[in-house]
């Protein structure tokens, strides 16, 4: 069983930094992709950074230049680094993975064929 789960949210000032951590396990294929998903209230996820298994990475165009993803030496824990927040980036963040055979470039520019996910954590940025 793919198991995904999120660690590091909280509250931070404008400007401040912070680092989300996904600790994956139970995959039973080799190209999963990872990614970061947000969701405000009222609105749908959105995609912001994702990260392939030969490490080729991807952002939402509202966080290039802030956020960076990484993976750790074993590429089992996916890092979401995210400095000069600002209130916008206020969300739940989600870590996803993909399903097996949707991990090429096509569906991770797109953010899409992300099957597993994570329950979730809150990021909240005041201004």
């Amino acid at each position: 069983e793919v198991q995904l789960v999120e660690s590091g949210g909280g509250l931070v000032q404008a400007g401040g930094s912070l680092r989300l951590s996904c600790a994956t396990s139970g995959f039973t294929f080799d190209d999963p992709a990872v990614g970061w998903f947000r969701r405000v209230p009222g609105k749908n996820h959105e995609g912001v950074a994702c990260i392939s298994s030969d490490g080729d990475t991807y952002y939402a165009d509202s966080v290039k230049g802030r956020f960076t993803i990484s993976t750790d030496d074993t590429a089992k824990t996916v890092h979401l680094q995210m400095n000069n927040l600002k209130p916008e980036d206020t969300a739940v963040y989600y870590c996803a993975a993909t399903g097996s055979g949707y991990g090429s470039s096509w569906y991770l520019a797109r953010f899409t064929g992300f099957t597993f996910w994570g329950q979730g954590t809150q990021v909240t940025v005041s201004s």
